[in-house]
C-alpha cells in the first residue's frame, strides 16, 4: 500500500501542538494539522505488510492500507466514502481516539508506525469541507419503530446506522444535547462540540428524532417504551464513578471529576450549569487523583480556568519509558505516555496512596499521602503532604448508575454490574431489548462505543426483519 518503498525513504511526521503558554488561555483546539503534501507522504509509508495487523488493533476495522493508499494517490473522496464504511464518526476517532491501531502497525516495530489518526482525521475533515459528508436518506421506510436511551458515542452509532435502513428512530437523552461524554467529559480543546452538532444535523436529515431533557427511568418510566417500540437499545453508558473512601472525603472542595468537567464544558457551550455549586479550579492548588485521561482532562481545565498548581497522583507505578517491542507487538503497550494536558505542567507522582484528606473548617487544605511498593503496600516512613484547594476524583467508573432505568426494568446485571448481553447478539435478559457499548463492556474507549453500537444495530435490524445488510 502507498509507495512501495515509501516506508525506507520516509521518516514519521506527526502533527503538532501550538505552544502550552498559547493553548492554555482558550479552549480551542490546539492541534496544528499537516500540510496536503505531508499527509500524501505520511500516506506512502503503509507498506506492504502482507498481514495488516493495524486491522487487528482498531476495534471498527477501519481499512487502514486502503484508505492510506487512496491519499497517497490524491483520491481524497474515495477515501472518504471508504472511511466512513467502517466508522460513522471518524472526526471523534481522528481527535481522541489513542490509536490502537498505530500500537498494531508493523512499522512500530521499529517505533515508527504511520501516523493512522492524523490521516484518518485529515481525510474526514476534508470530507466535511468538500461537502462529501451528505445525509443518507432511506429510500423506503420499514414501519418498525426502535428506541436508543443514550445520546453517547454507541446510541449514535446505532441511530444511524438503523435510521439509514429505514427504522423510525428515536433517540432519548437526559441532558439537553447530545454526544454523552463526547460533549459533557472531553474538553472542548480536545474536541469542539461543533463537530457533535453537525453530525446530529445529518442524522435528524436521515430521520432521526431526537428527545433531549427525557430521563428515562426518572421522568418517563422505562417500561413505557415497552409498549411504545418494536425494539429498545440501552446506551446510557457507565457513569457510576469509583469513589475514595478515606476521612475527610466530604470536605468542601472534594469532587468526582465528573461533577467538574461538564460545568466547563456547558460554559464553554454557553449552557447553563444547572442548580449546582461552581466548581473553579483558579486560584487554587489541585490534586488530581486518578492517572488515566479523565484526570489528564481535569489537569488542562484546571490551567485554564487559573489554576497555581496540578499535582497528579497515580497509585501504580511508574511505567516503563519503552515497551519492550518483541514481547508486546501488536497488542497494546503499557509505558510512559505523557498527555498535552500533563505537558502544560502539572506535577506526576506514581506509586502513591492517598490516606486522608485534610481540612480546615470544613474545606479540604491539603491530601495526606504515603508511598507504596509493589505489592500495593503502604512504605513505612514515606508519608507526606500536598497542599490542596481543590481535589478532584478521576479513578474511572465501576458500572452504569442501576437506580432508575436498570432497576425498573429488572435487566440481568453481569459480575461487573453492566448489562448482561453479550456480542454475538447484545440482547438482553428481556425480550426485545439490547444493550450496547459502556452500558453493557463497562468503561472503555469511544471506537469501542461507535463499533458496539454498529453491531448492535445489525442484530436489531435483524430481529425487526428476520435479515439484515447493515455490516458488522
Amino acid at each position: 500500500m502507498g509507495k512501495i518503498t515509501g516506508f525506507l525513504e520516509i521518516d514519521r511526521q506527526d502533527r503538532k501542538y501550538l505552544p502550552a503558554s498559547d493553548r492554555v488561555r482558550n479552549y480551542k483546539e490546539f492541534v496544528i494539522p499537516l500540510t496536503e503534501d505531508a499527509l500524501r507522504n505520511q500516506a506512502a509509508r503503509c507498506m506492504d505488510c502482507g498481514i495488516p495487523y493495524c486491522h487487528n488493533g482498531c476495534p471498527v476495522n477501519n481499512q487502514i492500507p486502503d484508505w492510506n493508499d487512496l491519499v497517497y494517490r490524491a483520491d481524497w473522496e474515495e477515501a472518504c466514502r471508504n472511511l466512513h464504511s467502517t466508522n460513522n464518526f471518524p472526526e471523534f476517532t481522528g481527535r481522541i481516539c489513542p490509536a490502537p491501531c498505530e500500537a498494531s502497525c508493523t512499522l512500530n516495530l521499529t517505533d515508527a508506525p504511520v501516523t493512522i489518526k492524523t490521516i484518518e482525521c485529515a481525510i474526514v475533515d476534508r470530507g466535511w469541507k468538500e461537502g462529501w459528508i451528505v445525509p443518507q436518506v432511506p429510500a423506503q421506510k420499514t414501519g418498525k419503530k426502535v428506541a436508543i436511551i443514550g445520546g453517547g458515542p454507541a446510541g449514535l452509532a446505532a441511530a444511524q446506522q438503523l435510521a439509514r435502513r429505514g427504522h423510525d428512530v428515536h433517540l432519548f437523552e437526559k441532558n439537553q444535547k447530545a454526544g454523552g461524554l463526547l460533549r459533557y467529559g472531553i474538553p472542548d480543546f480536545k474536541m469542539e462540540k461543533t463537530l457533535i452538532d453537525r453530525r446530529v444535523e445529518q442524522m435528524e436529515a436521515e430521520g432521526v428524532t431526537f428527545h433531549y431533557g427525557v430521563h428515562i427511568g426518572v421522568g418517563k418510566a422505562a417500561k413505557d417504551l415497552l409498549d411504545e417500540f418494536e425494539a429498545v437499545i440501552l446506551s446510557g453508558g457507565s457513569e457510576k464513578p469509583r469513589d475514595l473512601p478515606v476521612e475527610g472525603r466530604d470536605l468542601a472542595g472534594v469532587h468526582f471529576a465528573m461533577e467538574f468537567l461538564p460545568q466547563q464544558n456547558r460554559r464553554v457551550s454557553n449552557e447553563p450549569i444547572g442548580q449546582v455549586e461552581p466548581i473553579l479550579a483558579d486560584g487554587k492548588h489541585v490534586v488530581v487523583i486518578g492517572g488515566g485521561d479523565t484526570g489528564s482532562d481535569c489537569i488542562g481545565t484546571s490551567f485554564r480556568q487559573g489554576a497555581v498548581s496540578v499535582t497528579q497522583l497515580e497509585i501504580m507505578p511508574a511505567p516503563p519509558e519503552k515497551e519492550n517491542k518483541l514481547l508486546t507487538w501488536p497488542d497494546w503497550p503499557l509505558k510512559m505516555r505523557t498527555s498535552s494536558s500533563q505537558a502544560e505542567g502539572a506535577t506526576r507522582d506514581f506509586a502513591v496512596m492517598t490516606r486522608r484528606i485534610l481540612g480546615k473548617d470544613g474545606h479540604v487544605t491539603a491530601v495526606e499521602c504515603v508511598r507504596v511498593d509493589e505489592k500495593m503496600q503502604p512504605v513505612e516512613g514515606s508519608e507526606f503532604e500536598i497542599k490542596a484547594d481543590l481535589v478532584l476524583l478521576a479513578m474511572g467508573f465501576v458500572h452504569p448508575v442501576h437506580e432508575g432505568m436498570l432497576k425498573e426494568l429488572g435487566v440481568e446485571l453481569d459480575p461487573r454490574g453492566n448489562v448482561a448481553a453479550d456480542t454475538a447478539t447484545y440482547k438482553s435478559s428481556i425480550d426485545k431489548v439490547f444493550s450496547a457499548g459502556d452500558m453493557r463492556r463497562g468503561q472503555s474507549l469511544v471506537v469501542w462505543a461507535i463499533r458496539e453500537g454498529r453491531q448492535a444495530a445489525r442484530e436489531v435490524d435483524l430481529f425487526l426483519m428476520g435479515e439484515t445488510r447493515l455490516p458488522r
